[in-house]
């Protein structure tokens, strides 16, 4: 059994075969779906693909850094009215971008720690999406670390110290389709962590592995990284899957 603990399964990218994808999932042997949110324009799609696939999908409810701009007052205040009304996995995915923009980091700032916040009185983990702002995200959960204070830190790009610092949080890191790239870095000193700091993700429909890089993804494909993953800790498939499944029973509590 496998977990991707992040994808977007109710991407338009998937409208033309969103069934079809999710079977090719499974047949892959991935029977846990962790569903991130973006903001209010994407939760009737997410509560959808719940309704459908019940018994696999596992949603998210949060407002992504870049997401976040004039009307973040009003995101999040939808966000709050559904962690007030529904169960939900983890707050997320949530943090801090200065990618694209930097007009709106003090926003960014007020929303992620009021996330944090909203995880913790509702014992809910965090994931975490971080862009050129490692600084700016260890801040914050460094105000904020405690035995209330755990999750996943999304998409892990950082360097070996970075890593351990995430983990010092009660972070687990996910790891997608970058450990399979040549310039990703990771995989260089991945073999340094313990796997039970690991989780797996796709992030689909965005960073597909090797050998379909620059394509779609699709959940399906977490299985190239699991292959690379084996090969960085030289162990089997079989434990790798065990592990990173038992890690996110872990932090999502199911």
């Amino acid at each position: 059994m496998i977990t991707d603990t992040h994808t977007h399964l109710y991407s338009e990218q998937f409208d033309e075969d969103r069934k079809a994808m999710i079977q090719r999932a499974k047949d892959a042997g991935v029977s846990r779906f962790f569903i991130p949110a973006i903001d209010s324009s994407y939760t009737n799609r997410m509560l959808t693909l719940e309704e459908e696939n019940p018994e696999d999908v596992f949603l998210m409810m949060g407002l992504h850094p870049t997401s976040v701009k004039e009307n973040y007052l009003e995101e999040l205040a939808h966000i709050k009215e559904w962690i007030d009304k529904k169960s939900f996995y983890a707050i997320g995915e949530i943090g801090i971008d200065l990618y694209w923009d930097t007009t709106f980091l003090k926003q960014q700032l007020e929303a992620f720690r009021t996330q944090i916040k909203w995880a913790k009185s509702q014992k809910l983990p965090i994931v975490i999406h971080c862009r050129d702002a490692f600084d700016e995200i260890f801040e914050v959960l460094e105000s904020e670390k405690g035995d209330d204070l755990r999750g996943i830190f999304h998409c892990f790009t950082g360097n070996l110290e970075q890593a351990k610092q995430a983990i010092s949080y009660n972070m687990k890191l996910g790891i997608g389709g970058v450990a399979t790239f040549k310039n990703g870095k990771i995989d260089k000193f991945l073999n340094e962590i313990d796997l039970k700091h690991i989780v797996l993700e796709t992030d689909a429909p965005y960073l597909a592995p090797k050998p379909f890089r620059g394509k779609r993804n699709e959940s399906a494909y977490i299985t190239n990284v699991v292959d690379k993953l084996v090969d960085i800790y030289q162990v089997s498939y079989q434990k790798i899957a065990q592990i990173t499944t038992q890690n996110s029973k872990d932090v999502f509590g199911v």
